[in-house]
């Protein structure tokens, strides 16, 4: 069964989110305190994580970057809830790991979509070969990525978007595109979350100073190439 963490200090969004996950058949664990997050993550292995932007003692933002740091967490797929609806606080949830971001109050059906489009992507169907680009690799069946000897850390949706890169090297894939082959059609998603996540990806991508191969084409989109940018993001 398909478990869920709910990490809220509001007692009754927790009791709301806890009856209607269940309802769709997924089993939950609640963690209403900061603190007692990493522990019980790390005891429970949930298959994703809904996670308060605000709570007691440890701020989500901060344990959203915590948890991409633990190896054994980083692939959780982390969708944060928060009454903060500016861009810049969007932009920086992603930036620190998130892989969606659903601001207060939101529709519990446009949740569970969301929820239910996230696990799919995360359980993709394992092609039968790797694949390669240059000093890259994609393992699937291990699911990791290697840069030369060393391993790229990724999160779900980073691990994604390089999936399509790399099955088209070379080729630009509009935002537009990457929107719909990642996050799926029926969820709105902005575009400026792409970007986001492409750069999360070319920061794992070459933490080691290895050489920048995502290319970013003008007012096009993006592609794995080793030519030089068009423009800085």
């Amino acid at each position: 069964m398909t478990k869920i963490m709910i990490v809220e200090d509001e007692a009754a969004l927790t009791t709301l989110l806890k009856y209607n996950l269940e309802k769709q058949g997924y089993e939950t664990v609640v963690v209403m305190d900061g603190k007692d997050v990493m522990p019980t993550a790390m005891q429970e292995k949930p298959d994703l994580i809904l996670l308060d932007w605000m709570l007691p003692n440890v701020q989500g933002i901060d344990l959203c970057r915590e948890i991409r740091r633990t190896y054994e967490l980083r692939s959780t797929p982390i969708i944060m809830l928060t009454a903060r609806s500016e861009e810049g606080d969007k932009v920086r949830g992603l930036s620190f790991g998130a892989d969606d971001y659903m601001t207060k109050p939101y529709s519990i059906p446009e949740l569970m979509a969301r929820i239910m489009a996230l696990l799919r992507r995360v359980q993709i169907e394992v092609p039968q070969d790797n694949l390669s680009y240059e000093d890259l690799t994609m393992d699937f069946a291990k699911r990791r990525v290697m840069r030369g000897e060393r391993p790229v850390h990724l999160g779900p949706t980073e691990f994604r978007l390089l999936q399509y890169l790399m099955e088209k090297p070379g080729v630009v894939l509009s935002r537009e595109a990457l929107l719909k082959l990642v996050w799926g059609g029926s969820i709105h998603v902005e575009l400026r979350t792409v970007d986001v996540h492409i750069r999360r990806l070319r920061r794992a991508l070459n933490e080691g100073g290895e050489p920048d191969i995502v290319r970013t084409v003008r007012s096009a989109g993006y592609a794995l190439d080793s030519t030089p940018n068009d423009e800085e993001e």
